[in-house]
């Protein structure tokens, strides 16, 4: 167990500095930017360091009733680090600035036509008021979850040569991008830089 608190902010933060990020924009020209907000928080039980995990509401637009992290578009003329805190507080009324930022991890290509770059932050205080037009609900999980040798497999699809990576969670599947900004959050705490952006999405989340 990872307790919360500064010893292992200290570390995590030590973790995402080391990391060196790989920008696949090259590769992907014409994506959309976007970005997502791996936010660290006291767990609900025994003090335990979590992320948090939203289900986005049933009936939206886009993706809907899809687990997710905290995120969304860039506007324009901002950085994906800015987009990814004012997400955060749209969403779940978090208002964090620049000092709790602990890192970024690779930007992500999605097949829906966006570059998501992930920002990992440090939440430290603040009541989560989920905006119920966007956020079914809530979840905070242990980082333990996310080092079980089986909480994440890999898959083949008749569509795709790349593998399908899902994360396992009270039962159900959350697949990429989503899943595979996760497996590279749980890789940079074991210390492995592994890359994720060859890793697929499930067809229904191609559009």
């Amino acid at each position: 167990m990872r307790p919360f608190n500064d010893a292992t902010r200290w570390n995590i933060g030590k973790l995402c500095a080391a990391f060196t990020r790989e920008n696949p924009e090259g590769l992907a020209p014409g994506l959309k930017r976007a970005a997502v907000a791996i936010v660290l928080t006291r767990g609900e039980a025994s003090g335990e360091t979590a992320f948090l995990l939203t289900r986005r509401v049933d009936g939206l637009r886009a993706h809907s009733a899809q687990w997710a992290l905290p995120g969304g578009r860039c506007d324009a003329g901002e950085t994906p680090l800015q987009a990814a805190l004012r997400e955060l507080e749209e969403e779940l009324g978090l208002g964090l600035d620049g000092d709790a930022v602990l890192g970024l991890l690779d930007d992500y290509p999605t097949r829906s036509g966006y570059l998501v770059t992930p920002v990992v932050v440090w939440a430290t205080g603040g009541t989560i008021l989920p905006n119920p037009q966007e956020v079914a609900s809530v979840h905070a999980i242990a980082l333990d979850a996310i080092e079980r040798a089986d909480a994440f497999d890999f898959a083949s699809i008749p569509e795709s040569t790349r593998p399908l990576i899902r994360f396992h969670y009270d039962g159900d599947m959350i697949h990429a991008p989503t899943a595979a900004m996760i497996y590279q959050f749980r890789e940079l705490l074991c210390g492995r830089q592994t890359r994720v952006a060859e890793l697929e999405q499930p067809v229904f989340a191609w559009k």
